[in-house]
């Protein structure tokens, strides 16, 4: 039998459900998720109780780690890593697949009429290989036109870490943020191209620890005008 919890699961859920402060749109993110489902680009079943998905992970590492002969009762430094994994895994690693979290992505009018390329490069991307649970570390660069609509730059950044913070591949990553921002910019004029290293690659397998992995997803002008697809990759550095 296990050590009574450090964190129990009522607080620890407490702890995830925290998250959906002022900087999450439940209801954009509901209109999301009904985008992507209809794209076949969702898959997540968004019904889950954090109490019961911190539990099975406290009860699930700690019989593993206890397996492998670690002490996780008599050992201090041990004692909390069940819980501590259970809360990470929940609240931070996999937060988006709960689209509670979406991020807020309010839109203002375009009243300067900007019709030229907006680039946000270099955003930082750290997600998990759905296979095997390993890190995959990257950087995410996206481009629009504004039409009607323009978005704070930072949401950009927010968009892309809640599709990174999954159990997830690369290629329907990519997909899923273009199609995030199709319906929030109501525009196809957007690029994004991700670049990133999969330790499923690195670390295990095929050991190869300088591979990395490009995809892509364009529309639009990005498509159609071959000169501002140039710009766009020159922009970021090819």
């Amino acid at each position: 039998e296990r050590s009574d919890p450090v964190m129990s699961p009522l607080d620890a859920a407490n702890y995830v459900t925290s998250l959906t402060d002022d900087k999450c749109d439940p209801v954009l993110g509901k209109a999301v998720r009904s985008r992507l489902l209809a794209l076949s680009l969702e898959k997540a079943t968004n019904n889950y109780d954090p109490r019961e998905a911190i539990e099975a992970f406290h009860t699930g590492i700690y019989r593993g780690m206890s397996a492998l002969g670690l002490d996780m009762d008599g050992d201090p430094s041990l004692q909390k890593t069940p819980y501590r994994f259970a809360a990470m895994f929940v609240g931070e690693l996999t937060s988006g697949l709960s689209y509670e979290f979406f991020p807020k992505a309010t839109t203002t009018p375009n009243d300067m009429d900007c019709n030229e390329m907006v680039v946000v490069q270099d955003i930082s991307t750290m997600s998990l290989c759905e296979h095997h649970l390993q890190t995959i570390d990257g950087v995410t660069h996206i481009g629009y036109i504004p039409g009607a609509k323009v978005l704070g730059l930072s949401k950009f950044a927010r968009i892309t870490e809640f599709f990174a913070r999954r159990p997830q591949i690369q290629e329907r990553m990519t997909a899923q943020i273009f199609a995030a921002l199709q319906l929030i910019l109501e525009t196809d004029d957007i690029a994004v191209v991700q670049k990133a290293t999969h330790y499923c690659m690195k670390a295990r397998g095929a050991m190869q620890s300088n591979s990395k992995t490009t995809t892509s997803k364009m529309g639009g002008r990005f498509m159609s005008n071959q000169a501002l697809r140039e710009e766009f990759f020159n922009v970021i550095g090819r």
